[in-house]
């Protein structure tokens, strides 16, 4: 059997890496007849530095083909993709392509997958945000309307596809492959220190004039959404609050996104924030660090989908700052740890509050348990159509 994975940007290189992985194992161990494998990298992320670092600590091989996509409108992602991946799939002819996540490169090889009549498979299948202005909302719905397989990583989106009219035998819950990766990384990350990450990775602008906190004593953010940072009359709330409300009682560490960076800047609130004595800037960080920074976190206030995830089972009290999850299972209704807050300053303070009282409490959904991709691959070997 021949399979081709596809990847596209950094949300995917945490949910493909178990994957690969999977598929090492299997060959190592099959009787049966080994598995081709080829994976290919889109090159839709724009930071090539950091692709290869998330490559790199995740032990994910160099990809067999690299599309060289590069940024652009949703568009021209999506187009070029379309365009380079039909090749691709003329030139192997694979029995298998599998995609995952959101991301533009999701949506276009499904799509071209379709039209070459190759089976396709989705992890992660069924996550709905019922917000259809946002770019991955749209990815999600077309990707598994014309995939063969949708595997997914909880049963709310399991239900979310059976309540969209999708047969029940295109449809497996195996769990959630983000959490392979975590289980997979966490004693490593364990190991590092806090004070070793910040001096690793301090901003060059940052007037850093605190010493490094300890588990407990931080809350750690990320903020990239064009609806939180995109406008003024957001983002300056927003800061307002960091240094008035969050930072004046306890530390924060902020990654901080290009994106996020560029606005600060345009908007007049950069130096406010860098200046401050107790928010810590930090270049964008790869996936242990990261997660070393969740393990002791605080609190962690975040627009990002996989952190959720994470803090869910970690036990950090989250803020999500959208109005809307594609995570449901992540948030306190649901038996998660985090709330929806939004961009309403009145409502991240009450909540802020709550959380910074409020205990580790970790949670882990039915088949969070390292063990979804060998599940994933094991239902694409025996799937029947």
């Amino acid at each position: 059997m021949k399979i081709i994975s596809v990847v596209g940007a950094r949300p995917n290189f945490m949910k493909i890496a178990p994957f690969v992985q999977a598929i090492k194992e299997y060959n190592s161990q099959s009787k049966d007849g080994m598995i081709e494998h080829l994976l290919v990298h889109t090159g839709q992320h724009y930071d090539d530095c950091m692709s290869r670092r998330f490559f790199q600590e995740l032990n994910i091989p160099e990809p067999d083909v690299n599309l060289g996509i590069g940024s652009g409108s949703h568009a021209e992602q999506v187009g070029y993709t379309m365009i380079a991946f039909e090749k691709v799939i003329q030139a192997e002819k694979p029995d298998w392509i599998v995609v995952v996540g959101d991301v533009n490169a999701t949506l276009a090889c499904s799509v071209t997958a379709k039209k070459e009549w190759i089976r396709c498979c989705h992890i992660e299948a069924g996550l709905r945000s019922g917000d259809i202005t946002m770019p991955e909302e749209i990815n999600r719905l077309v990707t598994d309307r014309l995939c063969d397989l949708l595997l997914t990583p909880d049963l709310l989106s399991y239900q979310n596809l059976r309540n969209e009219g999708i047969p029940e035998e295109k449809i497996r819950f195996v769990g959630n492959i983000m959490i392979d990766t975590m289980e997979a990384h966490h004693e490593k990350a364990s190991l590092l220190t806090i004070e070793d990450i910040i001096k690793t990775n301090l901003l060059s602008e940052n007037k850093f004039k605190t010493v490094a906190p300890h588990d407990e004593k931080y809350v750690l953010m990320t903020l990239h959404r064009p609806s939180n940072v995109d406008q003024y009359e957001v983002l300056s709330p927003l800061i307002s609050f960091l240094i008035k409300d969050l930072a004046s009682k306890i530390t924060l560490l902020w990654p901080i996104h290009p994106r996020t960076m560029k606005q600060l800047k345009e908007f007049n609130l950069f130096e406010a924030v860098a200046n401050h004595p107790n928010i810590i800037l930090l270049e964008p960080l790869g996936y242990i660090e990261m997660l070393r920074l969740n393990m002791g976190a605080r609190v962690m206030l975040t627009d990002s989908g996989g952190l959720q995830e994470e803090c869910t089972v970690l036990g950090t009290p989250c803020l999500t700052l959208r109005w809307n999850t594609e995570r449901p299972v992540s948030l306190k209704r649901n038996g998660g740890v985090g709330v929806l807050v939004g961009n309403d300053i009145n409502i991240i303070k009450k909540e802020f509050e709550t959380a910074l009282g409020q205990a580790r409490i970790k949670s882990r959904p039915d088949l969070w348990d390292g063990k979804t991709a060998h599940r994933c691959l094991q239902t694409i070997l025996t799937y029947k159509i």
